[in-house]
């Protein structure tokens, strides 16, 4: 068990290099961008950016899923190379085809998007389309062979390319919305190139039969194409709030929610690390009495520290955006602790994922996703007009909720995991409870509200120490690594130490 862990902290780790590069870079641009861009115009960059996502997970018809999900099942490294390159060809054809389809309707497709005719900001979003799908199978071909190095090199070029080309477009040359999408999708599309170079001896044409061609690519798309609906289900349900909010309210309130949602980011990307590290581990246990503790065991811990982040965001998030982002987004406090703990309930939703690929029962994902959806909309509808921007955070944290407990009734029986459900608790009330009450108690602005916030902040791992939350082995293994540290930072060997 101890061996997964590891491999999958590992893997974490260079999965998160890039989001952490990032992350630091955009707070310490944001400043700037907001000065530069007005809430309407990031609306519009959220809009479009969003859109890309969901129509990607509907034109790779579940490829890159189904790609994750057979790659281990053979260990012929030969069939495994044939396995990657019809995923990358089947792929590669079907965004092109829809990248031109769209490309060429982009006038009345951005009135329809837009509410205005921007024909060229819309051609934009349609590279972007092309190159991210393309670049998640990519990356996903790196991924399952562990390349972490390649994999954080990839990413981190892709990261600093993005924010260099980006800072020339919105500051230099005053391009606002479109300069930022055109400097993220520019540059993806420049190591998207760059990948496939790297890797053509591999993904290059070989003599294939068209039977064995045919055969793979069904097998490929049985697996992949019940996820689609699920997905783009679940997807829809994340965006569903910008789209309601910046048609139905105003532009400038979506650009609110967009600061909201960029803020959060340092939940989102320990979910990102996770969602990508998490699936090729988890199908790699072969054991599935292992596979069950181990899936209940990382539950714990990804909720530990998104959760404890989640409540930083919530007791000291009015400062962060004093610090970070002009004075016309200081609204965005309200909704940024539920877009925050919206996307740590996301996370749980990857361990779901990966329960219900395992058991080859991926058709009930559907199912919880479209209660999900209709639970946000219910709520978006009841809790925006009265609550604004607050409303629509709660509204997703509502359908995750309802989507988790709809997901887990419907896989408990086909895999079983054994879920620690009284430490699960002991997070829940410890964290929840603590961060509540700094929020509704302690002062809202100025140094004393700081620093009575961020003891409170501090004060959360004592307390799940004090409520018996960690395991007797836990704690062992802590004061050795305390011990371990201790000793390197005074220079004592092991031997050294009677």
């Amino acid at each position: 068990m101890t061996a997964y862990l590891k491999r999958l902290a590992s893997s974490l780790a260079a999965y998160q290099v890039a989001d952490v590069v990032s992350k630091f870079i955009a707070v310490l641009l944001l400043p700037v961008y907001t000065r530069y861009i007005a809430p309407a115009g990031y609306g519009v960059v959220e809009l479009l950016g969003n859109g890309v996502i969901f129509i990607s997970i509907i034109v790779r018809f579940g490829m890159i899923e189904a790609f994750l999900r057979y790659y281990f099942a053979d260990q012929d490294p030969a069939r495994r190379d044939a396995l990657a390159r019809r995923a990358v060809g089947f792929l590669l054809v079907t965004t092109t085809v829809v990248a031109i389809a769209l490309a060429l309707a982009a006038s009345p497709l951005s009135k329809l998007v837009l509410s205005h005719r921007d024909p060229t900001t819309f051609r934009v979003a349609v590279l972007g389309l092309w190159s991210f799908t393309n670049l998640e199978l990519a990356y996903g071909l790196l991924r399952v062979d562990e390349r972490l190095r390649v994999y954080a090199t990839a990413s981190l070029a892709n990261v600093l390319g993005t924010v260099a080309s980006s800072v020339v477009l919105v500051v230099v040359l005053h391009d606002g919305a479109r300069g930022l999408l055109l400097g993220n999708y520019g540059t993806s599309t420049v190591v998207l190139v760059v990948l496939w170079f790297t890797m053509r001896r591999r993904l290059l044409p070989r003599r294939l039969s068209s039977t064995g061609a045919a055969e793979r690519t069904a097998l490929l798309l049985r697996f992949g194409l019940p996820t689609v609906p699920a997905e783009a289900s679940v997807y829809a349900l994340s965006i569903v709030d910008r789209y309601y909010i910046y048609h139905d309210r105003s532009q400038a309130l979506a650009g609110l929610y967009s600061i909201a949602v960029k803020l959060a980011g340092a939940v989102a990307f320990i979910v990102r690390a996770f969602q990508y590290a998490w699936p090729p581990l988890a199908y790699s246990v072969s054991d599935d009495a292992q596979a069950a503790r181990l899936y209940g065991l990382v539950t714990t811990y990804y909720l530990l520290i998104s959760g404890w982040v989640v409540a930083g965001l919530a007791l000291l998030g009015r400062w962060v955006l004093r610090l970070l982002a002009a004075h016309a987004y200081y609204g965005a406090y309200r909704a940024l602790p539920w877009v925050a703990l919206g996307w740590a309930l996301y996370g749980l939703w990857v361990v779901f994922l990966v329960i219900a690929g395992r058991a080859k029962v991926t058709t009930r994902n559907l199912v919880a996703a479209l209660a999900g959806l209709a639970a946000n909309v219910a709520l978006l509808l009841a809790l925006v007009p009265p609550l604004g921007i607050a409303g629509a955070g709660i509204a997703l944290c509502g359908a995750y909720m309802v989507m988790l407990a709809v997901m887990h009734q419907l896989t408990r029986h086909a895999f079983s995991v054994r879920f620690e459900w009284a430490r699960l608790t002991r997070l829940v009330v410890v964290m929840a409870g603590l961060a509540v009450a700094g929020n509704l108690l302690l002062p809202t602005h100025g140094l004393l509200g700081f620093g009575t916030r961020l003891a409170v902040l501090l004060a959360i791992p004592v307390a799940l120490l004090g409520s018996g939350f960690a395991h007797p082995e836990e704690l062992s293994r802590g004061r050795e690594l305390v011990r371990r540290l201790r000793m390197l930072i005074s220079g004592t060997r092991p031997s050294q130490v009677a």
